[in-house]
């Protein structure tokens, strides 16, 4: 802890030096790419993460150590007035580990939002979301449930999706347990996470059940087999990399699988009527951003209330960076907002 404490006070003491002192740090200039400038912090640890070996290089549990390690000296700590327990959800593979963040103002008619963390299917945790849950809690005040699912290449594809849906069913048909509307839950994600609860809201509606009060999706993956331009023009983005991507994805899915099924691909799905409300979020310096907004498009188009933000000088995995990148907590508790408005029915 000590160790840890070192390295947050060194990070933030260097993020906290002047924009040209930082961008001199990183190499001089700006990084103007696609229209966008990218934050002066984030170019900052760009061109750190350089001089360290890529993912790619790693095995997928080196890489989750690696992930973990990197994380911890940017994240926030938990938010005030946010309390954590740990939860076991029971599902049809086994027994799903999952955390519950719970508000000491909960709103009692806020439906409980069960949430998916990032990591292409391969690398997250629970610790991974913790500062962002945190903060969705406080300001939606609702309960949060963080699903820690299994992951890839140990469990590919569908294991990590379907024990989201089975946690989301359950919570949802105990969600009085957790202070909040009987029957009814949110379902959010960012990245990997974010195509598994747009997945979700997809795969309820084929089943015949009801939509979730509403669906976020941070940075959301939904094209696996994306050849859209941001795919080329953030190809070398931090901290997500068209190489790394392509890994995620060799990693999660199996040789038999195809990247058109829906389930990799929600944007691919035919028919996207009735499904729920959406916030739709993208980072501009992301090779994700092209798809997230196509998607938030389509859903638009198919008459689901949507809003949809980009935040131009942020980068992909920002709701991670929030105690030492001040632009990605502002942007967070932004999304919160837009999230409690959503469940106040104020999304049209």
């Amino acid at each position: 802890m000590a160790q840890l404490a070192v390295q947050r006070f060194v990070v933030r003491t260097l993020l906290s030096l002047p924009t040209p002192i930082l961008r001199l740090l990183s190499g001089g200039g700006v990084v103007y790419r696609g229209g966008r400038t990218l934050d002066p912090r984030l170019q900052f640890l760009a061109a750190s993460s350089a001089r360290a070996p890529s993912m790619t290089t790693l095995s997928p549990p080196d890489a989750r150590q690696a992930n973990t390690q990197g994380l911890a000296a940017l994240t926030a700590a938990l938010e005030p007035g946010v309390r954590t327990e740990p939860l076991v959800i029971p599902g049809p593979a086994g027994d799903i580990p999952a955390r519950v963040y719970r508000p000491d103002n909960q709103d009692p008619a806020k439906p409980v939002l069960v949430f998916a963390h990032f990591g292409g299917g391969v690398i997250g945790d629970l610790e991974t979301s913790e500062a962002f849950c945190g903060i969705l809690a406080a300001i939606v005040r609702c309960q949060v449930v963080s699903v820690d699912y299994r992951l890839a290449p140990e469990h590919r594809f569908p294991a990590g999706l379907d024990d989201v849906l089975n946690a989301y069913r359950w919570v949802r048909d105990h969600a009085g347990q957790f202070g909040g509307p009987e029957g009814q839950a949110a379902i959010g994600g960012d990245s990997m996470g974010g195509n598994f609860a747009a997945v979700i809201a997809q795969d309820l509606k084929r089943a015949g059940e009801p939509q979730p009060a509403l669906q976020l999706l941070v940075y959301p993956c939904v094209d696996v087999a994306s050849e859209t331009a941001s795919m080329t023009t953030y190809a070398e983005a931090f901290p997500l990399t068209r190489v790394i991507m392509d890994w995620f994805m060799g990693h999660y899915m199996g040789p038999g699988d195809d990247p058109a099924d829906p389930r990799l691909s929600p944007v691919r799905e035919a028919d996207l009527t009735g499904l729920a409300p959406a916030v739709v979020i993208t980072a501009g310096f992301d090779p994700l951003v092209d798809q997230g907004e196509a998607y938030a498009k389509r859903l638009r188009d198919a008459g689901a209330p949507t809003v949809y933000r980009c935040y131009d000088s942020l980068a992909h995995g920002f709701t991670a960076f929030t105690g030492a990148v001040p632009c990605a907590d502002v942007a967070c508790r932004e999304i919160a907002g837009l999230v409690r408005e959503g469940l106040e029915g104020r999304i049209r």
